[in-house]
């Protein structure tokens, strides 16, 4: 078993060439999303020489018009790129303009809005696996812009899966133990080990601690299951916290203040707390994600305005965690725990607090912490807390290496509740 990690120290050593996933390298541009045609909380896959699109969405705050490009990196398992060629895997241009733009209106905040539907009929993926959408300027992928993950599945294999509680009297109220079963016995693989299949999972469209399984717990024929508790067991977190952004008129529930002057809105969202203490409520949320959804015009994606809205976190005692930083965490800040969802320590209030600007819509987020000194698994523990009952979402991936292939097959994939797997 190994996890799929991403450092965060690196980020500052890397240069803009670096083609990290789910990472906005201009600081201009806000607003990104790539979801499945129509479906704005669907993760962005389609299958493989299929019909399916996606939807791609962004922003650039500069307001005049620029031409943006776009490609695709395929990627190993662990989202290493492959060592094939594009022209190995893209069947047609290997790289398109985004043609698509609106400059906004009604908004206060000026900038341009760009979308675009993907895969364009003549630049299509030819092979399964991972892949980097690649977004960059003038038609030079040395001007890299931001990335976004998708996944082009190839249906070879069927899997199931389902949410269980550990046995592990210690993790028995606070995780959530993942049970895979696999088939292979309609396709015709080439098999040569119970090795060759690798089964990744992630929680919460989470990557940075998705957990990959490469050895299956029982194997029998064409029978896979992973089931070894050590190797596919997630704290189970809370329920995400919220903030309703979709009017910027009227005050939501989670709003404490709403200020617009001069051509500027500022939301201050109503002061968190430690949740580990409080006993669980069930509730629906997002599992982390946000959507862009306006209710005081017509359309979100260029007649939405900007906020900069202020976070505050209190810890218990006022005090600040020692030797731990705390982050803003959820899709609003990419799953990253960098300098731009860091938050800091205001002695006078004895609060943690955080601006991001963020255009109109509803947003999940939540708070986690990591000690400074090393870079290890973000924590719900001092701030959320973990609870068995938590509903999560996952996904369940299974890759297959033929011998001789230098690139990873995404063969099986399958998406899971925790409220309907019990």
């Amino acid at each position: 078993m190994s996890k799929i990690l991403f450092p965060v120290f690196l980020l500052t050593v890397l240069s803009a060439k670096a083609q990290l996933p789910d990472y906005i390298y201009k600081s201009s541009i806000h607003g990104v999303k790539l979801y499945k045609y129509g479906d704005v909380y669907n993760y962005p896959f389609i299958n493989l020489n299929s019909n399916d699109q996606l939807e791609l969405h962004f922003d650039d705050m500069d307001a005049d018009l620029k031409n943006y490009y776009y490609t695709y990196q395929l990627c190993n398992a662990d989202w290493t790129a492959a060592n094939l060629q594009s022209y190995d895997y893209i069947r047609g241009f290997q790289t398109n303009r985004i043609g698509t733009y609106r400059y906004s209106s009604i908004a206060l905040t000026r900038y341009t809005h760009y979308q675009a539907t993907i895969p364009d009929r003549s630049s299509m993926p030819t092979r399964s696996g991972n892949y980097l959408l690649k977004v960059f300027l003038n038609d030079d992928t040395s001007k890299l812009v931001f990335t976004k993950r998708f996944l082009v599945v190839d249906n070879k294999t069927s899997v199931s899966a389902q949410v269980q509680q550990p046995f592990n009297m210690q993790l028995f109220k606070t995780h959530q133990r993942i049970q895979v079963a696999v088939s292979t016995a309609n396709t015709q693989l080439k098999t040569f080990s119970p090795q060759d299949l690798k089964v990744t999972i992630v929680q919460n469209n989470i990557w940075a601690s998705a957990l990959m399984v490469d050895r299956p717990t029982i194997f029998r024929g064409n029978y896979y299951e992973y089931s070894d508790e050590e190797n596919t067991t997630f704290p189970a977190g809370k329920e995400w916290r919220w903030i309703d952004l979709r009017s910027l008129r009227l005050m939501s529930d989670r709003m404490q203040d709403l200020v617009s002057s001069k051509g500027r809105t500022d939301v201050y969202v109503k002061p968190d707390g430690e949740r580990g203490q409080q006993v669980y409520v069930y509730y629906r949320d997002l599992d982390g994600i946000y959507t862009i959804e306006n209710i005081d015009n017509n359309n979100p994606y260029w007649q939405s305005d900007y906020a900069h809205v202020h976070f505050s976190f209190y810890p218990p005692g006022n005090r600040p965690f020692a030797g731990k930083n705390i982050y803003l965490f959820g899709e609003l800040t990419n799953y990253l725990t960098d300098d731009n969802s860091k938050m800091e320590f205001n002695e006078e209030k004895g609060a943690y607090e955080k601006t991001l600007l963020l255009k109109q819509g509803y947003y999940n987020y939540s708070y986690v912490t990591m000690t400074e000194k090393k870079q290890e698994d973000v924590s719900f523990e001092n701030t959320e807390g973990n609870y068995w009952e938590t509903e999560n979402s996952y996904m369940v991936m299974v890759y297959f290496r033929a011998f001789g292939g230098r690139a990873d097959e995404l063969i099986g994939f399958t998406r899971l509740s925790s409220v309907f797997h019990r």
